[in-house]
């Protein structure tokens, strides 16, 4: 299928929620036509570039593997201003890609197929427990949209690693290498060499997890 791209200096993990703030022409015109036509779009992260495009600026690069989001919430706050809650559903990869005239970028992509259901072994569930406390606690803020408003399902590998993932303060690179396994008992035996048994819950930041990373976007 062909989806809008929207290029980031994050990652999006599948089920993450991602509150974007969008002025750019490109964006505004992007999220037009997804409400109007029922779609959503693909978040893909940043090698090369700036999420907010700057005349003479180096092209845009970004990495072959993305998440395509549904759009939960849409606001207009001001004329030249949408607010957009957006969430996260499956990886694709992307096959091919476009520059159109106006900026926005757009692909031929595919879905990545479903990770299987692993139970979370017994030597990794100190990761569940940690990650038990520090929902509850991020669940206790007030937000527009709920950020994980879905059952927690803290006994499969995937859903549990994908938390992880989303809100361990881990340099973009190493994001995004947990984010591209398909494995997911592997990727939680990695995020259980990073975090011993003792270690704190995640915390929460200045801003909410699923705000985009550890800072909003700029263009948000």
């Amino acid at each position: 299928m062909e989806l809008p791209l929207f290029p980031l200096g994050m990652v999006l993990f599948p089920g993450a929620l991602l509150p974007l703030q969008l002025f750019e022409l490109r964006y505004l015109q992007m999220i037009g036509a997804c409400e109007r036509q029922g779609t959503g779009f693909a978040v893909v992260t940043l090698t090369q570039g700036r999420e907010v495009h700057r005349p003479g600026a180096s092209a845009e690069q970004f990495e072959a593997l993305g998440t395509r989001v549904h759009i939960e919430r849409i606001e207009r706050p001001q004329a030249g201003l949408v607010k957009v809650w957006c969430r996260g559903l499956e990886k694709i990869s992307i096959h091919s890609k476009q520059q159109r005239s106006d900026g926005l970028w757009t692909g031929q992509v595919q879905a990545l197929p479903p990770e299987p259901a692993v139970q979370v072994p017994e030597d990794l569930q100190h990761l569940s427990v940690q990650m038990h406390e520090a929902l509850a606690q991020l669940s206790a803020q007030p937000s527009e949209v709920p950020h994980w408003p879905e059952a927690w399902r803290l006994q499969d590998c995937s859903w549990l690693s994908h938390r992880w993932g989303e809100l361990l303060p881990l340099p973009l690179p190493m994001k995004y290498r947990l984010f591209a396994l398909q494995e997911p008992l592997l990727r939680l035996e990695l995020i259980g060499d990073m975090v011993t048994p003792a270690a704190p819950a995640p915390r929460p930041s200045a801003s909410p997890p699923g705000s985009a990373g550890p800072k909003p976007p700029a263009n948000s």
